[in-house]
């Protein structure tokens, strides 16, 4: 992958917490559902929980390297996991959307 352009870096900066607060909101929401489940036990909604946070906190809509050599690749975890589609990076250059779209039908 090629370098990122400056304008592309600075916009990344701002809207990686966007993406991030996003993301974390629906892994709550799927906590609270679990937690709110009154057919399980409380044992294994403390487990499920428990395993869920653990996976989750990994993930680049929780957690990047603040880089520009991960820069490219964080947009590609990020649309990975589903915490990111091509529809938010509608404001990048058209040559990284261009770039991030081969590389993920690659």
């Amino acid at each position: 992958m090629t370098n990122c352009k400056e304008s592309d870096w600075k916009l990344f900066r701002v809207k990686i917490v966007e993406w991030q607060e996003r993301y974390m909101d629906k892994v709550n929401k799927k906590l609270i559902k679990l937690l709110s489940d009154e057919k399980l036990p409380p044992s294994e909604k403390f487990w499920k929980a428990e395993k869920l946070i653990f996976r989750e906190k990994k993930s680049a809509g929780v957690i990047v390297e603040m880089s520009r050599s991960m820069f490219k690749i964080n947009l590609i975890k990020l649309l990975n996991e589903k915490a990111i589609t091509m529809d938010d990076l509608a404001d990048f250059s058209p040559e990284l959307q261009e770039e991030i779209k081969k590389v993920k039908e690659g």
